[in-house]
This record gives structure tokens, C-alpha cells and sequence, in this order.
């Protein structure tokens, strides 16, 4: 059966223009969850049996890493992921940036280290003694980028910093409210957050996006955002939208 937290949700604000018989599915932030990530798979599955359409597309939003217990596997899942028929769609987040930044040294360790870094190490089996300051930062990054897989690399290299499909625009944080969607900036794009939540501007299109973690998806006249804080509350989300409409799956 079908989950479904949230409240479908139709109206003037949430409207969308999607290509006809195109349903398009957007996950929210994983965060090392693969047991939700699994459970969310299965339920879009069963969501587009029950509700078939001409064309299926998945759009992840970005952070799949940091915070849960299990990036490794995750990016494992989703380097491999194929569902029949379906379409899938990577975004880069801003906790992939910091992964891969951090093998450049271009990133302070430490930051990353409070923003959820430690389970990921944990996760690639690199030890490391984090407990106080006095850690080898060189040494773990050079572990890191040593323990993960080739393949997954290559899976950080080929994220998209955006999707767009019919009215809808899709981002891991959102947009610049201040510039057309042709030129957005990609820091913006991963990283944005008070200027895009506050603003009242029509985009051009509905964004839809996570980064920013709420108890349950916000929906505003110009925005969606499909992050529920699934590493802490256990529930991962996904945003069905088809045309003139849109409902939530959850975990």
C-alpha cells in the first residue's frame, strides 16, 4: 500500500505544467539513510503500478551523504540504480561538494566533521580518532579519498546541479532569486538558503527543492521544499507531481 503522510496537495500554488502523461517523482534529502531510501524505492514502485503513466522520472535532490549511518551504501544504491522504464535524474548537493572538495583540501576538515562528516568516514571504513582536535586531518582525507570506490567517484563527477521539466525547476538548495533561471550561478544552486526562502518572486517556474529540513514539505506559491530531516525523523519524502497536481509519498 501506498504511504502517504502528507496531504495531496492541489491549488493555484502549487501549479504544475509537466509534458502529458509525465509523472516526475523528487527525493528528498538521504543523509546515509539507505534503510529509507530502500522503503521510499519500493513505494514510488508501488505508486507507479497503481498510477501508470507514459513516463517516469525520479529526480534525487541531493545530500546523500553525512549525518545517517550509511553514505557509503547509499552512494553504493544509487551508482548502480536502475529502474526499468524510469528515468533517474542526479543532483549534487552541498554535502557531495564537501566530500569532494575535501579531497582537494579546499574545504576546513572540521567543518565538515559538525556537519555530519564522522558516519561518513565511519561508513568507508576509514578510522579516525576524532574525538578532540588533535587528529591527523592530511592523513584521514588522503584515507578517504583512498577508500572510496572508483565507480562512486565517478558518480559525484556526473551530478547535475539542476533539472528542469516543464514548469517545474528542480535544485538541491534552490535559486538566486535575483537572476533569471538561464543564469544561475551553481554555488547558489547547492548552497542558497535565506535569500530563495524568503523571497515572494515568481521564479518563472515552481522550484522544487531540499537543503533546508523541515517536519514536513513546505509548499509555497513558488516553492516546494521536499527535505523532512530523514536522517533524525525517519521519514525520507518524495513529491509526486503530474500535470495540475502534486502529493507526497513518504516513509
Amino acid at each position: 500500500m501506498t504511504h502517504q503522510r502528507f496531504q495531496a496537495l492541489n491549488g493555484p500554488h502549487t501549479k504544475v505544467e509537466l509534458p502529458k502523461g509525465h509523472r516526475v517523482y523528487a527525493i528528498g534529502d538521504i543523509h546515509g539513510r539507505l534503510d529509507l531510501l530502500l522503503e521510499l524505492i519500493e513505494i514510488i514502485n508501488q505508486d507507479m503500478s497503481t498510477h501508470p503513466k507514459t513516463q517516469n522520472t525520479v529526480v534525487f535532490l541531493g545530500d546523500y551523504v553525512d549525518r545517517g549511518p550509511d553514505s557509503a551504501g547509499v552512494i553504493e544504491y544509487l551508482s548502480t540504480l536502475s529502474i526499468p522504464d524510469v528515468e533517474c535524474i542526479f543532483l549534487m548537493g552541498n554535502h557531495e561538494k564537501y566530500v569532494m572538495d575535501l579531497t582537494t583540501l579546499s574545504v576546513p576538515f572540521h567543518i565538515w566533521l559538525k556537519n555530519g562528516g564522522g558516519e561518513t568516514l565511519k561508513s568507508y571504513n576509514v578510522n579516525a580518532d576524532i574525538k578532540d582536535d588533535l587528529f591527523d586531518a592530511l592523513a584521514i582525507q588522503e584515507a578517504l579519498k583512498q577508500a572510496i570506490p572508483e565507480h562512486h567517484w565517478d558518480f559525484f563527477e556526473q551530478l547535475k546541479i539542476f533539472w528542469q521539466k516543464g514548469s517545474v525547476f528542480f535544485a538541491h538548495a534552490g535559486i538566486d532569486p535575483t537572476r533569471p533561471l538561464n543564469q544561475q550561478n551553481g554555488q547558489d544552486l547547492i548552497w542558497i538558503r535565506e535569500e530563495f526562502l524568503h523571497s515572494e518572486r515568481d521564479h518563472g517556474a515552481l522550484i522544487v527543492h531540499g537543503h533546508t529540513p523541515h517536519y514536513e514539505p513546505e509548499v509555497m506559491r513558488n516553492r516546494i521544499n521536499v527535505d523532512t530531516g530523514a536522517w533524525k525523523s525517519d521519514y525520507l519524502t518524495a513529491l509526486a507531481l503530474e500535470d495540475g497536481q502534486c502529493r507526497f509519498l513518504s516513509t
